[in-house]
């Protein structure tokens, strides 16, 4: 019997993951793997910084920056880890803008030697 998995299938989901993929292929020692729930998942050292769905993405942040980026209506709190700081985006447009929200992501699972090594490779 074939079980599903889980993971990206919709054509914008499978888009929205190449992209991701492309800006966090630059992020030392980053993991892409499918959780228990189905989601796809970026971790640095078993810290999830992404998780996505075809549905959407949720990435690590903090409560001040949340509460900037929820005044914009394309950004939402996710429900159970949102309390933590987590923001959501169902249909990123601005790549830009994203990549350096999923950096910041990065930065703060990181451990304190990649982040700083990231930091003095970027210099």
């Amino acid at each position: 019997m074939d079980h599903d998995m889980g993971g990206m299938k919709t054509p914008e989901g499978l888009e929205m993951l190449e992209r991701v993929r492309g800006i966090c292929a630059r992020f030392p020692e980053t993991v892409e793997l499918i959780d228990g729930h189905g989601h796809t998942t970026f971790k640095v050292k078993d810290k999830s910084f992404i998780i996505m769905s075809d549905y959407g993405m949720t990435f690590k942040s903090d409560l001040e920056n949340q509460e900037l980026l929820l005044q914009h209506e394309h950004f939402h709190k996710p429900a159970y880890i949102g309390h933590r700081g987590w923001v959501g985006i169902r249909e990123p447009r601005d790549w830009e803008e994203m990549g350096i929200l999923l950096e910041e992501a990065y930065l703060m699972a990181a451990p304190k030697r990649l982040a700083k090594q990231w930091m003095e490779a970027r210099k």
